[in-house]
Parts: structure tokens; sequence; C-alpha cells
């Protein structure tokens, strides 16, 4: 596993100019970055910046965001994912992250999954023609993201596998997981294949690991003991300056 700083949040304190914010990343010592929406980011200053440093870009978020659970979204949804594809060729072709939308109200669970497995397979077909992969991210309803339909990480799974494409993966978050209660090892288990990625950040607060009360050392042999190997996004609101933060979280996780 390696630590991938989510520069949204990690080095706004030293690097104010974006693309700043990977070459503060490599100078402390990390070898990815990720952040969420592109269309207000200046592409070419981080194609730049990750060319001049060789770190990796792990992630970015399809926008503008569209809900997958309504169909009178979908042709929108799928144009966000067309012109996200395009930038992510410039970048590397990092995974691609999507969330559900909202719940609609007097619709069944039944109906709202079918229209994101229908909108999904379609985005997959896309992705798959571009070389990238989309992650699926079930987010938290109680703290975050009130009214958001994909809350479960395990429908989040049962989705993925209906879709049935190997562009499709999810992204799981240990916040958004711990908010709703789930046993991260029971939902994970026997499905850890279709992880592309994990985020940390702790609970409560969203802050870097050792703010909270999630036991990091079990989580990260829990990981391990699952199979997982791949990047772990640090997705939380530094309570420190940045270096000190990062520096917290790999004493929290053993990273």
């Amino acid at each position: 596993m390696y630590l991938s700083a989510c520069i949204e949040w990690l080095f706004k304190d030293s690097a104010p100019d974006f693309a700043d914010r990977i070459h503060a990343a490599k100078n402390a010592g990390l070898s990815a970055v990720e952040f969420h929406l592109w269309d207000d980011k200046p592409i070419d200053a981080i194609r730049a910046a990750l060319d001049e440093t060789g770190v990796k870009l792990t992630s970015f978020c399809v926008g503008p965001r569209r809900s997958l659970v309504d169909p009178a979204q979908h042709d929108e949804f799928l144009e966000a994912v067309a012109a996200t594809l395009k930038t992510a060729k410039t970048l590397g072709r990092p995974p691609l992250v999507v969330a559900s939308g909202f719940t609609r109200e007097g619709v069944s669970l039944e109906e709202q999954r079918a229209e994101a497995v229908k909108a999904l397979k379609q985005a997959a077909a896309l992705a798959e023609e571009a070389g990238v992969v989309l992650v699926l991210e079930p987010l938290n309803t109680i703290v975050s993201h009130p009214g958001m339909f994909l809350s479960s990480t395990t429908l989040a799974l049962d989705i993925i596998e209906e879709v049935g494409s190997d562009h499709l993966r999810l992204l799981y978050d240990v916040f958004h997981s711990n908010v709703m209660g789930e046993d991260m090892e029971a939902v994970l288990k026997g499905r850890i294949h279709l992880v592309q990625h994990v985020q940390f950040a702790d609970n409560p607060g969203r802050n870097e690991p050792g703010t909270g009360t999630i036991d990091w050392p079990a989580v990260v042999a829990q990981l391990r003991a699952l199979g997982y190997d791949g990047g772990i996004g640090l997705e939380y609101q530094p309570t420190l300056p940045s270096d000190q933060s990062i520096a917290q979280a790999r004493a929290a996780t053993g990273l």
C-alpha cells in the first residue's frame, strides 16, 4: 500500500497555487496525489507538475456531478463522463470517481438501482474505450451527504457486479463506511478484487488518522489480510500544518 495526498485539502497552507501542491507532496515523501472536481483546476499546470515530479495521479471526480438514479439526468451524466475522460487522458488516465446522486422520493430502491446500473453500463463502455477505470463511491448520509442514494458499500458492490465491467470498480472510503456503522471486513470479504482505491479520514471530524476513534492499525491489518495492496488516499481535512498532519497520519496508520 502507498499513500496518496488529497491536494484539495492538503498543502493548501503551504502552496496556494494548486499545481504547486504536487511538488509539496513530492517534497513530503509522497508518490501520489488526488483531487476532487477537475473543471476548476489548471489542467496544463497539473500535467506539467506531474511530469516534473514523477508523482502519480490516483483519482479525480467526474464532473459536473449528475444523478445515476434519475433517467432525466443520464444524458448529462454521460456527457460529463465523456468530458472528464478527455481530461483523464492528458493526466495519465487515473481512475475517475462517480457518486450516485440523491434518492428520488417515492421511487422504489429497485427502480433506482436499475437506473444506476443502466447509466453505469453506458459509462463503463465509454471508460473502456478510453482505457480508464471508473470508481463508484458510497457516501455517508448521516454526517456529510444526507439524501444520497448510495450509502451502502454492499449495495455499491452489488451494482458493480451487475454492471459486470472491468472498468467499474469501488472506491472504499473508511470514513464514510465507519459513519454508516459498517463492518469493513464483513462488507469487503470475498470482494476485495472489486476495490480500486481506498481513502482514509478519522471519525468523528473527518480529520487526519489519529484524531478520532477509528483503530487504524486494525484497519490496515484487515486490508492487508483481505489482499488489498493499492493506494490509500489521505482524503481528510487537516488540523495541523500539512507536513505535520501527514506525519501524524503515517504514525497512526503505520504506513
